[in-house]
């Protein structure tokens, strides 16, 4: 096997650890705490391709892989997590659907615009008050009037979408019912312009406050019927492919918060002293450095094996989940570490860990919860798989 990076990859990486570096780690703890949507360091990412990186290049995006794009984000998401969801959301769950089932028309107009025109955000609808996890309980519907769909419901918890430069949303919606009872969901594209399309005020976080999440509500929005995200009907399909994805960016969210972590308490463990001595020299102590650098470099082999699996178009539903679970999970391990590290301090505003650690336990719940994964990966190990998956598979490993 072989672990090195592309050039490629490199680039990304190098260039997304230099802008968070020098651009957002420096107002991190400001923006958190005045709760301020980045859009100055948000239009720099976009200058920087960062924004449009696994966009292909004929629609104006920066044509990078997903493994390139997943070290990218780490690296972003070590400086900050709210830019880091941010440019998550945008990518994997925004532009990806886009150009995974668009028609040559909508890549042509809506990516276009994404990437080189407006320079906009754009937003994935999925998540309602009575719908989430449970995708089939969506309420919001679409119904075809005169050649448009008249879209009416609400979402909720959606990332990008009520900033001012947001383009509009990809949004789920009931659009029938199947022979066997269960709703048709179908993809729609809602510009924010249209008629009828308002949002909620931001929301009240423990974490990812300097990030956009807001509720929608569609009443009677009217848009043409071209603006169906690839076939009617295939909208429950197309969001779990989304998701996928979306699961393996989350993981490397949570890598790249978990080696923030790591790095303030290796930090604090040199620097703070007592009993004549640096804590680091205590054996508790490098015990707890040691767990905490093995499992990032776990997570982080996991979230790549994953994106590399998705780049030479293998199946990688089962290891997205793992990764999603694993990292989380490992950074929630390590910000509580961190802080214990720190001591008192650690449980002071003024410290980086306290923000740390109250932006850690979202990555369980956002993107499908650690219990809805584990039974993505539990299902996945007792299903009786087809010949041409477990060759699939056993060629990846």
């Amino acid at each position: 096997m072989n672990f090195d990076y592309t050039d490629e990859q490199r680039r990304w990486r190098e260039l997304a650890r230099e802008f968070a570096e020098g651009e957002i780690s420096p107002v991190a703890a400001k923006l958190d705490r005045e709760q301020k949507f980045p859009y100055e360091i948000v239009r720099k990412m976009c200058d920087l391709g960062l924004m449009g990186l696994t966009i292909p290049e004929e629609y104006g995006g920066s044509g990078g892989d997903f493994v390139g794009y997943n070290l990218a984000l780490e690296e972003i998401c070590r400086a900050d997590t709210s830019v880091g969801i941010t440019m998550e959301a945008h990518v994997s769950l925004g532009c990806a659907p886009i150009v995974d089932f668009g028609t040559p028309e909508q890549k042509e107009h809506y990516l276009g615009e994404i990437v080189q025109g407006g320079r906009k955000l754009w937003a994935f609808g999925l998540t309602e008050p009575n719908a989430g996890t449970d995708a089939g309980g969506t309420e919001t519907t679409a119904e075809l009037d005169g050649g448009e769909w008249v879209i009416n419901g609400e979402k909720k918890w959606i990332t990008n979408g009520g900033t001012d430069i947001t383009g509009g949303v990809t949004a789920i919606a009931k659009t029938g019912e199947r022979e066997n009872g269960k709703p048709e969901l179908t993809a729609i594209i809602i510009e924010q312009e249209r008629e009828g399309f308002t949002r909620g005020p931001g929301y009240e976080k423990t974490g990812w406050r300097a990030s956009d999440q807001r509720q929608l509500y569609f009443r009677d929005v009217r848009v043409p019927e071209s603006n169906t995200l690839g076939e009617r009907g295939n909208g429950f399909r197309q969001f779990l492919r989304t998701l996928d994805a979306g699961r393996v960016a989350v993981g490397a969210l949570s890598v790249g918060l978990a080696q923030a972590c790591f790095e303030e308490a290796l930090s604090r463990a040199k620097e703070r002293r007592q009993f004549g001595r640096a804590i680091s020299e205590f054996q508790g102590i490098q015990f707890k450095l040691a767990d905490m650098a093995m499992e990032i470099e776990l997570a982080r082999g996991m979230v790549l094996k994953a994106a590399w699996l998705k780049d030479k178009g293998r199946p990688f539903g089962r290891e997205a989940s793992m990764a999603k679970v694993f990292a989380s999970e490992t950074a929630k391990r390590a910000a509580d570490q961190a802080v214990q590290i720190w001591g008192g301090e650690g449980f002071m505003e003024t410290s980086n860990v306290a923000r740390y650690w109250r932006q850690v336990k979202i990555n369980e719940i956002g993107e499908g919860t650690s219990e809805i994964n584990r039974q993505i990966i539990a299902r996945s190990l007792l299903r009786e798989e087809s010949g041409e998956e477990v060759k699939a598979r056993m060629t990846a490993q």
